[in-house]
């Protein structure tokens, strides 16, 4: 099986994603680091350097290669749901979680960082809320696809991993 993990950027997704595939004996990746490997760039130099609809393109890409994959959680960019149908993709080939949280705790943990995240260039941290709210509004639909939604500061990796072999493996 393979599991994707979705969610704005700061949820939590790679390292909830680590954990998870810890509990329940699985591989996992992180799509970005994948696509940085591959291209032996930061996201943020492929952003620079070739644009954001390269980039998308490279995730596309990269999101399909994981097909080949079994008993893997696969942690996405928090973009990659929206585009391409790869919401629906994701829910046709695994199991989608999608790691909810409110723009106040987004927005404390993607502060400190804003200059290493492409998208957030050029906005003022006194924007970020603000961002994020829109952000989310207009991803909303397709995060939302996911068959499982989640708190991630309400359940921990080790209670996922025991729902998802009760109910899914």
């Amino acid at each position: 099986m393979r599991i994707y993990i979705i969610g704005f950027m700061g949820s939590g997704k790679s390292t909830f994603g680590k954990e998870l595939a810890e509990e329940i004996g699985y591989s996992f990746i992180d799509l970005d680091k994948e696509i940085e490997s591959k291209e032996k760039a930061s996201i943020q130099q492929i952003f620079k350097d070739k644009g954001e609809e390269a980039f998308r393109k490279m995730e596309y890409l990269a999101l399909r290669e994981t097909e080949k994959e079994e008993n893997i959680i696969i942690a996405t960019g928090g973009g990659a749901p929206c585009l391409n149908d790869n919401m629906k993709w994701m829910n046709e080939h695994g199991l989608t979680i999608y790691l909810k949280l409110f723009e106040g705790e987004l927005k404390r943990r993607i502060e400190p960082e804003m200059s290493t995240r492409p998208l957030l260039n050029g906005i003022e941290p006194d924007d970020l809320e603000r961002f994020i709210y829109n952000t989310l509004r207009e991803r909303a639909y397709y995060y939302h696809q996911a068959k499982i939604l989640i708190d991630p500061l309400s359940i921990e990796p080790s209670e996922m991993a025991g729902i998802l072999k009760e109910n899914y493996m």
